[in-house]
C-alpha cells in the first residue's frame, strides 16, 4: 500500500463510511463521478492540480485529470458536496501562501473547491498524516457562488462523519456512534494536559461536566470560538452554566460550586498562557468535548453512558482504576441486563440512590423512550428518572448527563441517600423500579443496607435490581440485614455473574432481584441463574470486550430462563430459601455433563496439581 493510502484509509475509517453507497449518500474516489455530469464538468475545468496557482486565479486550469481523494454527495442535500484531499505527511499540509495545490493538502482542496462552488455549496477537507495521533485536518465551507470561504474552526484536527459536517454548518446537534477508541484517546489527551497545568483531581470531573453543561447554552456554543481572551472564555462558561441551571431545582449553592471551579482556574497562569485556538488551550478542551464526546451522548439509539465511560477512562490515568476516587463504572452490558430484568419501559419510574455519573439512568431512559410518543417522552424526562449522588464531581457529571439528554437534571439529588429529607421526597414520587451498584466495603454501611434502603423507597410490589458482592449471598456475616430484608421483601432471583465482570477490579458479584414490601415466603421457590460466561474476553488495553459478538444471544437465553422460571442443568435452578440459606445457583444447580470434555477434565487435574504444588503438598521421593 502506498503511504498516502494510509491517510486515505484512516480518513474513511474516521468518517465511518466506505467507497460507494452509504446511508447518507455516495463516496466517489479519485474524481470518478459516473452519472453526475455537473460535478464531472467542474472537475474537468479544474484539471490536475498545478504546481503553483493563486487561489484567486481562475484562468489557470491544471493539465490532466482532477483526482481529489474523495467527492462525497448527500441524498438529503443535493446542493452540497464534500471534497477531500489527503497528504501522507503533515509537512505537506499547507503552504504559507496557499498557492501550491500540487504539493499541499489545504492548497489542493481549496483549488478544487473554487471550481466546485460555482454550482454547489462545498465542504472542503484537507487531511495530512498517517496516524490518528499526528494527523492534521482543516475544514472549509465555500458557499455556492461566493467569493470567499469560511474556516470551520471547531473541526480543527478532527475528522467527523459526513452528515455531521452539514449539521455543524447548520448549527444542528451532532450525533456520533459510540467509539471506545475515540473516548480513550480523547481521555488520555485531556488527562495528560490537565496534569501538566496542575488541575486537581477534585476539579477534573467538574471541569469536564461544566463545559458540557455550558455547551447546551446555544449562545455560548455559537460564540466561544470567537472570544478573544482566556478570561472571557472562562467567564462565558460560568454564565452559560448559570443560564442552563437557573430554571432547574438544583440548589444555588451547587451551581455556585461548579462556577467556583472555573473561577479557580482563572488564576491558573499555565492554563491562561496557552494561546486560544492552540492545542491544549481552553478552547481546545471545549472543541474536543463538543465534537467528540457530546455527539456520542446525543446519539439517539444509544443506551450507553458515554460520559461515564469517558470519565472512567480519564481517571485511570490518575493512578489505578479510579476506585480510589469513588469510581467503579458498572459495565454497560450489565446495566442493560439489569434494566431488562426489571422490565424497564415507558411506564416505569426509576431511581438509582448511588447514581455516580448516571449509567443506570441513561440506560433506563433509552429503554423508556422505546415505543413512547412525544408526550410520553416529555413526561419521562420530567418525572420518570431520579438519582442521588454524594460526591461533588460525580454529581456534576450526572446532571451534565441528564441535561444533555434534555432535562431530568432537577431529579438528581446531591447528598447522602440515607438523608431523611431526600428519602421522604423520593417516597412521594411513586417510584416502582430501583437499580443500584452500591459502594462496596464501606465502614459504616454494608451493601445490603443500601439494598434495604432502596426497597424501602419503592412502591408496594416495586422491583429492585442490585449488583452486590457474592459475600452478601453466603455465610453469616450479613445475617441480621438478610433477615430484615426478607421480613419485608421477596427475593425473586439471584444471578451469579462472571468472576472478572468488573475487571480490572477483582470483586466477584451477583445480581439480586427483589420485590418490595412483599414479605418473603420461604415455601415459594426463588430463581437462581448461573451466568458465569457472558461471552466477553480480555483484550490488552481494552479490558473485557464482546470480541466474538456472543453477548446478545447469551443475554436472551438468560432472560428467557428467568422469565419462564425454567430449570436448565448448568444454567439455572429453583429452590426455597430463607435468610440463613445460601443465595447462589452453585448450591442448587445440577451439572450438565453433556458439555464436559476431555479438556475440562485435564484442566481440573492441572488446577488441582497447581494447588498442591503451591501449598507444598507435592514432594519428590
Amino acid at each position: 500500500m502506498a503511504i498516502e493510502q494510509y491517510t486515505e484509509s484512516l480518513t474513511l475509517k474516521e468518517m465511518n463510511c466506505t467507497i460507494g453507497r452509504n446511508s447518507f449518500g455516495y463516496v466517489f474516489p479519485q474524481g470518478d463521478v459516473p452519472g453526475i455530469d455537473k460535478i464531472g464538468k467542474l472537475l474537468k475545468q479544474a484539471g490536475g492540480k498545478p504546481k503553483e496557482c493563486e487561489l484567486e486565479d481562475y484562468s489557470q486550469g491544471g493539465k490532466g485529470k482532477a483526482r481529489p481523494e474523495y467527492i462525497i454527495t448527500f441524498d438529503d442535500d443535493i446542493h452540497t458536496i464534500m471534497v477531500v484531499e489527503c497528504k501522507n505527511s503533515v509537512k505537506k499540509h499547507s503552504s504559507k501562501g496557499i498557492n501550491k495545490p500540487n504539493m499541499f493538502a489545504v492548497d489542493g482542496v481549496l483549488y478544487y473547491a473554487k471550481f466546485l462552488k460555482n454550482e454547489y455549496n462545498v465542504i472542503a477537507i484537507a487531511i495530512s498524516g498517517t496516524t490518528k495521533q499526528n494527523i492534521k485536518a482543516d475544514t472549509f465551507y465555500w458557499a455556492h457562488g461566493q467569493n470567499h470561504y469560511t474556516i470551520l474552526e471547531k473541526a480543527k484536527d478532527i475528522i467527523l462523519e459526513p452528515q455531521n459536517y452539514i449539521d455543524l454548518i447548520k448549527g444542528n446537534k451532532l450525533t456520533k456512534a459510540y467509539s471506545l477508541d475515540e473516548i480513550r484517546n480523547t481521555a488520555i489527551d485531556m488527562h495528560n494536559s490537565l496534569r501538566e497545568i496542575k488541575v486537581t483531581e477534585a476539579h477534573k470531573p467538574v471541569f469536564i461536566a461544566g463545559i458540557l453543561i455550558a455547551l447546551n447554552d446555544e449562545d455560548f456554543s455559537k460564540s466561544y470560538s470567537m472570544l478573544t481572551s482566556y478570561k472571557l472564555v472562562m467567564q462565558n462558561i460560568q454564565n452559560a452554566i448559570e443560564n442552563i441551571l437557573k430554571d432547574s431545582d438544583i440548589k444555588s449553592s451547587r451551581v455556585g460550586y461548579i462556577k467556583q471551579v472555573f473561577s479557580t482556574l482563572l488564576d491558573n497562569t499555565k492554563f491562561a498562557e496557552i494561546p486560544l485556538g492552540h492545542s491544549k488551550s481552553i478552547t481546545w478542551y471545549i472543541e474536543q468535548l463538543e465534537m467528540k464526546i457530546k455527539p456520542m451522548m446525543d446519539y439517539a439509539d444509544s443506551t450507553i453512558d458515554a460520559l461515564g465511560v469517558f470519565y472512567h477512562e480519564f481517571i485511570k490515568y490518575s493512578g489505578g482504576d479510579g476506585s480510589g476516587l469513588g469510581i467503579v463504572l458498572t459495565p454497560q452490558h450489565l446495566t442493560e441486563f439489569m434494566c431488562d430484568l426489571a422490565n424497564v419501559n415507558k411506564n416505569s419510574r426509576v431511581v438509582d440512590i448511588c447514581c455516580g455519573s448516571g449509567s443506570f439512568l441513561v440506560t433506563a431512559m433509552s429503554k423508556m423512550f422505546q415505543n413512547a410518543n412525544p408526550e410520553e417522552i416529555e413526561h419521562i424526562r420530567k418525572d420518570g428518572l431520579y438519582g442521588v449522588e454524594f460526591d461533588d464531581g460525580l454529581y456534576t457529571l450526572a446532571i451534565a448527563n441528564m441535561i444533555i439528554r434534555k432535562d431530568g437534571k432537577s431529579n438528581i439529588y446531591k447528598g447522602d441517600c440515607f438523608n431523611k429529607k431526600i428519602t421522604s421526597e423520593l417516597k412521594s414520587k411513586n417510584i416502582n423500579i430501583g437499580l443500584i451498584n452500591p459502594p462496596y466495603s464501606q465502614k459504616d454501611v454494608v451493601e445490603l443496607e443500601f439494598t434495604e434502603h432502596l426497597l424501602d423507597i419503592l412502591t408496594v410490589g416495586g422491583t429492585g435490581v442490585v449488583v452486590v458482592p457474592m459475600s452478601c449471598a453466603i455465610g453469616t456475616k450479613y445475617r441480621d440485614v438478610r433477615e430484615r430484608l426478607m421480613k419485608k421483601n421477596t427475593l425473586k432471583a439471584v444471578f451469579s455473574m462472571p468472576d472478572d465482570i468488573f475487571y480490572p477490579t477483582g470483586t466477584n458479584v451477583c445480581v439480586m432481584v427483589w420485590t418490595a414490601h412483599t414479605p418473603h415466603d420461604s415455601t415459594q421457590e426463588t430463581f437462581f441463574g448461573y451466568c458465569r460466561d457472558d461471552g466477553f474476553v480480555k483484550r490488552k488495553k481494552l479490558g473485557r470486550v464482546d470480541a466474538y459478538g456472543k453477548w446478545s444471544k447469551i443475554k436472551e437465553e438468560w432472560l428467557k430462563l428467568y422469565r419462564n422460571n425454567d430449570v436448565a442443568d448448568g444454567l439455572s435452578a429453583r429452590h426455597c430459601v430463607g435468610y440463613e440459606d445460601e443465595w447462589l445457583c452453585e448450591a442448587y444447580m445440577k451439572t450438565d455433563y453433556t458439555k464436559l470434555t476431555q479438556d475440562d477434565f485435564q484442566q481440573t487435574v492441572n488446577d488441582y496439581l497447581a494447588y498442591l504444588v503451591k501449598g507444598g503438598d507435592v514432594y519428590e521421593d
